[in-house]
């Protein structure tokens, strides 16, 4: 069966990823005042961070629209695969579901489409579409693809961050469910995590980000133990500060059991770099 498989740019691109066949990337839209691009193969992480750093104003984003969801799934397939961010933190996931059923509408062929809610971002976006290509490709049925990358997702993936600021998310009302007194605790370095259902919760804090991040890796750690991480992967995203996220990479690879050549740095996306902001640490991983 020819497939397809279509993210939207919260997925952190790593390098065999840019090499895939029939593999789309639909961008969000990110914007500081006047200054408006699409979060796409061009977006430049330090250029995007100074014109932040340096605005007034509130860097935003707007999530693709169903057209751009319902073009994706145009072409010779017989099986379509898109994934979006968490829907808790974007409208990116409705959006894909109203694409597809604007393509049903126009398109009757009998094409098995399925829209993925990744219940995170970043780098976890990044492990659940490699693990859809896996499924893909071993010829497993397309409900057997669904059923199993669904479950991988809440039982086999971990996401936690750690920002030296929150103002994005919290401007941009992204910080919804965490609770009043952590919001006054803001100048505290806090690591959250996502939760099964893609929210954003508390997982420690700490006073200093150096800190904060040892306990990051020391979560990782925890929530990995006694698990077989042969092959499993771990993602660690940054926004402009790699010797920061390498430093992590070598605190994780102490204290958890995956190959050091299964452990990656790279930059975040446009628009985790825009909710992560300077200095920001995202690690996902598979367990």
């Amino acid at each position: 069966m020819a497939y397809k498989l279509v993210v939207d740019s919260c997925c952190d691109i790593t390098d065999d990823m840019k090499e895939w066949k029939d593999f789309e990337i639909i961008p969000l839209t990110l914007q500081i005042g006047d200054y408006i691009i699409k979060d796409d193969a061009d977006f430049n992480q330090d250029d995007f961070i100074s014109r932040m750093t340096a605005s007034s104003e509130l860097a935003k984003s707007a999530c693709p629209s169903p057209e751009a969801f319902a073009d994706a799934c145009k072409g010779d397939y017989d099986e379509v695969y898109l994934m979006t961010i968490t829907d808790k933190l974007s409208g990116s996931y409705n959006s894909a579901v109203q694409g597809v059923e604007l393509y049903r509408e126009e398109h009757n062929d009998g094409k098995k489409i399925h829209v993925f809610n990744s219940l995170a971002t970043s780098g976890l976006e990044t492990i659940m579409a490699h693990k859809i290509k896996e499924l893909a490709d071993s010829g497993k049925e397309f409900e057997e693809v669904v059923a199993e990358a669904e479950e991988y997702c809440v039982k086999n993936c971990g996401l936690y961050f750690c920002l030296e600021s929150l103002d994005a998310l919290k401007g941009n009302g992204r910080l919804f469910n965490l609770a009043a007194n952590v919001i006054e605790a803001l100048r505290v370095k806090l690591i959250c995590r996502r939760t099964d259902y893609g929210n954003i919760s508390v997982a420690g804090k700490d006073l200093t980000q150096k800190r904060a991040l040892s306990k990051l890796a020391n979560l990782v750690a925890k929530d990995t133990e006694g698990c077989g991480l042969k092959g499993k992967v771990c993602i660690i995203s940054h926004v402009c500060c790699e010797d920061k996220a390498n430093y992590v990479k070598e605190l994780i690879s102490s204290l958890c059991g995956y190959d050091d050549k299964n452990i990656f740095v790279i930059k975040a996306s446009g628009l985790n770099s825009l909710y992560a902001s300077n200095g920001g640490i995202i690690v996902s991983f598979s367990k």
